[in-house]
């Protein structure tokens, strides 16, 4: 029993470092360099229709192939979302009367994982599809048109944050989140690959538009404390109902990146023939 664990033990392991054993490969053979250039776009409180608002986003990323079928990444994502209620359909948003955009700065670090074998160069495995899954710290910063001037929404708390008007003290401008993603590679040449990639971020907050709470801050407590900007961003309602609904904590903000790049292997093969066993 115990030389049938072993065995299956070691051909678990054989079959995780193929790589050394049919290439040779050092670090920089494993290692790729690339970018993706593409789109970002939201859905939340203030936009449930997908692809509204994209704007141009890019990210640069480096991949190191732990074997055919796994890899290690780290990408840096910059985006721009936004939203506008006066856009939507329904009355209820309509006369919610509420806007954001903000920059988005992602760092993340994860897991891709191959459908097929796949190497960049290899003429047996020429493409693949993958799937992805990181974690990730993104920079938000929500701010709203006020009288021509863009103001950032965070200092202001226009949900009473830090104040007796609310329970909940200021969100923070820094977000864990989870970026998942679908994608496909191509090998072009020796050292060249195409990529294409879909992928979706849940950050853990519901103020990556500025708005969570259900109900409206009481606008006299939030004046005298945070300032008479606040009071006025937080229900700028076309019919100024102080006791209207304002946000769902039911639901979570999330953004996307898609988009199409280049990889390129930073490193030769080894001398070792081609064989995926």
């Amino acid at each position: 029993m115990q030389n049938r664990i072993l065995v299956l033990f070691l051909c678990v392991i054989s079959s995780l470092t193929w790589g050394q054993k049919a290439y040779r490969h050092n670090a920089m053979s494993r290692s790729e360099l690339g970018f993706m250039l593409g789109g970002s776009y939201y859905i939340g409180d203030l936009n449930q229709v997908h692809f509204r608002h994209t704007n141009p986003a890019g990210q640069i990323l480096y991949r190191y192939n732990i074997n055919a079928r796994l890899a290690y990444r780290l990408n840096f994502t910059y985006g721009k979302i936004e939203g506008y209620d006066r856009e939507q359909k329904d009355a209820f948003y309509k006369n919610r009367n509420l806007s954001f955009q903000t920059d988005l700065f992602e760092f993340g670090s994860g897991i891709e994982v191959t459908y097929f074998p796949f190497e960049v160069g290899n003429k047996r495995y020429k493409g693949t599809a993958y799937l992805l899954a990181e974690l990730s710290l993104t920079r938000i910063n929500p701010k709203t048109d006020y009288n021509g001037t863009l103001v950032e929404l965070q200092p202001l708390g226009t949900e009473g944050q830090g104040t007796a008007a609310s329970d909940r003290g200021k969100y923070s401008r820094i977000q864990l989140g989870v970026p998942l993603a679908v994608g496909g590679r191509i090998s072009l040449s020796p050292n060249i690959a195409l990529n294409v990639e879909y992928g979706i971020r849940f950050l853990f907050t519901d103020y990556l538009d500025d708005v969570g709470a259900y109900r409206y801050a009481d606008p006299v407590v939030l004046a005298a404390t945070n300032g008479p900007a606040a009071a006025a961003l937080s229900n700028r309602s076309l019919d100024g109902n102080r006791f209207g609904q304002r946000g769902n904590r039911a639901t979570r903000d999330w953004y996307t990146f898609f988009g199409i790049g280049m990889m390129i292997r930073m490193g030769g093969k080894g001398n070792c023939p081609s064989d995926f066993r």
